[in-house]
C-alpha cells in the first residue's frame, strides 16, 4: 500500500521529533522542514497529501507558507499547530485556506484523529458507502453546491470551499430546513465536541453564511443553544 506523505514543518526540534517519530511507526512518509522557507521548497519537491504546519516559525512564518501553497494547491489538507489560542488568531489561520487548527500542547492521539479524518475526505482509494448514492451536487436556491469539487456556485461566481467548509455544508444540506446539532457536528467532524474545536466551527460556519448571502431565500439559521438550520 502507497504511504501517505505528510509535510510537517515545525521549528520545536524535540515536537519535530515526536511527531515524526509517531507518525512514521503509523506508516507515514514524513519530510521535516524547520523554518516556512524549508517548507516551501520541501512542498514543492515532495508533494505531500497533507501539510502539519506550525504557524510561529522564523524566516517564513506558516500562514505565509499556506497562502503560497494555496496559491498553486487548493486541495490538499492543511492543518495548523500554534501556542496561541486568540480567535483572532484562529480567524487569520483558517482564512487563509487551512482545514483545521489545533492548539499546543496537543495529544498525538488527537492529531492522529484529525489527520485520518480529514484524509478519508481527500485520498481516492476511499470506499463509499453503498447506502449513499447522492452524486454530492445540491440545489441550494440559486445556488448549485458541488461537495466532491468543494464548490459553491451562484450564477457567474464561484467559491472554492475548504474540506471543512463543504463538509459542514453536506451535513446541513442533506437536512434542509432542519436543526442540526452543534455536538453532532463537532463530533462528526472533528471527533470531539471541545471549546476549541466548537470556535473553529463557528469561523467556518461565519465564512459559510458570507458566501450564501447572495440569495436571500437561503439561509444559514443559528438555533440558539442548538445548532444550525438551513432553509431554503
Amino acid at each position: 500500500m502507497k504511504k501517505i506523505k505528510l509535510l510537517l514543518v515545525e521549528d520545536e526540534i524535540v515536537l519535530a521529533g515526536v511527531v515524526k517519530e509517531t507518525l512514521e511507526a503509523h506508516g507515514f512518509q514524513i519530510s521535516l522542514a524547520e523554518n516556512g522557507v524549508q517548507g516551501w521548497e520541501q512542498y514543492l519537491s515532495f508533494r505531500p497529501d497533507i501539510c502539519v504546519i506550525d504557524i510561529m516559525m522564523p524566516k517564513k512564518d506558516g500562514i505565509s507558507l499556506v497562502k503560497d501553497i494555496r496559491a498553486v494547491d487548493e486541495q490538499t489538507p492543511v492543518i495548523f499547530l500554534t501556542a496561541k489560542s486568540e480567535t483572532q488568531d484562529v480567524i487569520k489561520g483558517l482564512q487563509t485556506g487551512a482545514d483545521d487548527y489545533m492548539k499546543k500542547p496537543f495529544s498525538m492521539e488527537e492529531l492522529m484523529l484529525r489527520i485520518r479524518t480529514l484524509l478519508k475526505r481527500t485520498q481516492p482509494n476511499t470506499t463509499p458507502s453503498p447506502a449513499k448514492t447522492n452524486t454530492g451536487i445540491y440545489l441550494l436556491g440559486s445556488y448549485t453546491f458541488d461537495h466532491n469539487r468543494q464548490e459553491l456556485r451562484h450564477e457567474k461566481e464561484q467559491v472554492r470551499l475548504s474540506l471543512r467548509e463543504a463538509d459542514i455544508l453536506k451535513m446541513l444540506a442533506e437536512r434542509p430546513n432542519v436543526t442540526t446539532h452543534r455536538k453532532n457536528i463537532l463530533l462528526e467532524l472533528w471527533g470531539d465536541d471541545n471549546f476549541f474545536n466548537a470556535r473553529n466551527m463557528d469561523v467556518y460556519i461565519s465564512k459559510i453564511r458570507k458566501y450564501l448571502q447572495h440569495d436571500p431565500s437561503v439561509q444559514l439559521i443559528n438555533v440558539r443553544g442548538l445548532g444550525y438550520k438551513l432553509v431554503y
